[in-house]
């Protein structure tokens, strides 16, 4: 396993080394209409103030919502699983679903754009509220089936054991299947944060200063659509692999804390 594990890393470090190497040699070929396209989209007219606000609030969008996702997701896989006939719970449990069907079913700008215009026309606040609200209820739709997957991956006999030992089902799932619910679950959320992350590159539709969006301002101002998408790339490409590592990094201790 850990000879497995030295040889991936060797071929990752290649493979980036290698990237670099191609980078560095196409700087240098063009060096100084790089640096003056660069200098002339980000340096002059304090254009990068623009682009730190704009990261600040696409990090700060993705974190929120995420959190909002996990927190609408729990709910959702808890009252899906009450097994009670009771009508209040059968009708609650209904609404669950039809919520997790027009979330699922429906794209996420539809959703920003029907939320910002149509129910929150009345609204004249900072629109990162309303693209916080909209990207963490499409994520709680997708978090509560990542997490009610994590659920049936857990032996069924977990569940028993702990009903028979006299908890209830809340009790149950807090303290027995949930922990391992999210450890299975785990890398399906690491995606769906980096999917977030992806996704809300749209906020500039109602007007949220977000990276997309502050590129986008650059682009128009200076007419180098060219320069200034391509790094826009870069810098998303940078930020996924930097998410991506961290959460391979947690998901490692995580999986050494669970076998020890």
């Amino acid at each position: 396993m850990v000879k497995k594990l030295n040889k991936d890393r060797l071929v990752t470090y290649s493979l980036i080394f290698l990237v670099g190497i191609i980078g560095i040699i196409l700087f240098f070929i063009d060096k100084d209409q790089i640096l003056e396209s660069l200098q002339s989209n980000f340096v002059k007219g304090n254009n990068f103030v623009e682009l730190f606000k704009g990261l600040g609030n696409t990090i700060l969008i993705t974190l929120v919502a995420f959190l909002c996702g996990v927190f609408i997701g729990t709910i959702l896989c808890l009252i899906d699983g009450i097994n009670s006939q009771n009508l209040c719970i059968i009708l609650l449990k209904k609404i669950c679903k039809i919520y997790v069907s027009i979330f699922r079913g429906t794209p996420t700008m539809v959703q920003l754009l029907i939320l910002y215009f149509v129910l929150f026309a009345f609204y004249k606040g900072n629109p990162l509220f309303v693209a916080i609200l909209a990207f963490g209820l499409n994520s709680g739709a997708y978090v509560s089936e990542i997490i009610r997957g994590g659920i049936e991956a857990v032996p069924v006999g977990q569940m028993e054991a702990g009903r028979s030992l006299g908890l209830s089902y809340f009790k149950t799932m807090r303290k027995i299947v949930f922990p391992q619910a999210l450890r299975n679950s785990f890398p399906s959320l690491g995606n769906e944060l980096i999917t977030l992350l992806k996704e809300t590159s749209i906020v500039g539709f109602v007007g949220a200063v977000d990276l997309t969006l502050a590129f986008r301002k650059i682009a128009n101002a200076t007419y180098d659509y060219k320069t200034v998408y391509l790094v826009m790339g870069v810098v998303y490409f940078f930020l996924v692999f930097l998410i991506a590592a961290i959460l391979k990094r947690i998901e490692r201790r995580v999986l050494q804390h669970a076998k020890g």
